[in-house]
């Protein structure tokens, strides 16, 4: 399935969550989805027989300072399918939170908990969130743009 059909067939039943299927100045084409549903999103991903996205390849969040927000960024790829997908998720950069996916694909644990100890992002729900590269006492998160 190409991107174009893949968003077409989740945003057919996420209409209102799944938005703004992108192939402009990217390499890779991604659609948005509202941090409240990324959970039930990302399991249809996961389960719907079309779809079988069951492998989670990267999380990572890029830090847009002038725009005061924090892009996370999802690939993922289906084995059975041969298909993949990127989904993007926007959040305030003073209140960059969104639902763990963790119970989701397993390979969420450390890659959320990257995220949350490089650049700050709290991942609701997460099993087991801290700091997973930079010791427990260090102060901020030195991916964030800001940071000194």
């Amino acid at each position: 399935m190409d991107s174009q059909s893949l968003f077409n067939h989740v945003a057919a039943k996420f209409a209102d969550a799944a938005t703004d299927y992108t192939t402009e100045g990217t390499k890779d084409p991604y659609f948005k989805v509202k941090p409240d549903r990324w959970v039930e999103v990302a399991t249809f991903l996961r389960d719907d027989p079309e779809l079988r996205l069951d492998f989670l390849q990267n999380v990572t969040a890029v830090d847009w300072i002038k725009q005061a927000r924090i892009d996370m960024v999802y690939h993922l790829y289906s084995y059975s399918k041969k298909h993949s997908a990127v989904v993007k998720i926007e959040l305030p950069r003073d209140a960059a939170k969104v639902p763990s996916v963790a119970g989701v694909w397993s390979a969420a644990d450390w890659n959320e908990r990257e995220q949350f100890d490089l650049l700050g992002v709290e991942f609701l729900g997460h099993p087991d969130l801290r700091r997973i590269l930079m010791p427990d006492d260090w102060p901020g998160h030195p991916m964030r743009k800001d940071y000194k």
